[in-house]
């Protein structure tokens, strides 16, 4: 019999946020990031204000987790707006999707950079 994994959905990654819209804004997610997933931890490119899939070994702002996108984006070719958990809320640890190659240490030092927005993992 043959098994499907059914991909996480839009918002699933949230548990809780603040009252009405507090804990989300719209972010720009930077043209060549590819397809990202609902629940991909991102950070804020210093010299742009545009969002990149979060590399702890990066130099440009990259390094340091600021948000967990709440939908699915394709940002291949172009840049594309997309609603993100910026603040005030706790996010699903097992429904976060990193980039390819992060270590646990690199996923245990973006926690600690969300935990500074007020966006909890559990």
């Amino acid at each position: 019999m043959t098994t499907f994994t059914e991909p996480f959905r839009p918002y699933e990654v949230l548990l809780s946020e603040a009252n009405g819209t507090l804990s989300r804004d719209s972010v720009t997610v930077a043209s060549g990031q590819g397809v990202l997933a609902a629940g991909t931890v991102v950070a804020k490119i210093t010299a742009t204000g545009k969002y990149v899939a979060y590399d702890n070994a990066g130099s440009d702002g990259s390094e340091t987790a600021a948000a967990v996108l709440l939908q699915g984006v394709d940002a291949t070719s172009a840049d594309v707006a997309v609603v993100a958990a910026t603040r005030m809320c706790e996010v699903k640890i097992d429904a976060m999707q990193w980039a390819a190659g992060l270590l646990q240490a690199d996923k245990d030092a973006a926690y600690v950079d969300l935990a500074t927005k007020n966006i909890i993992a559990r």
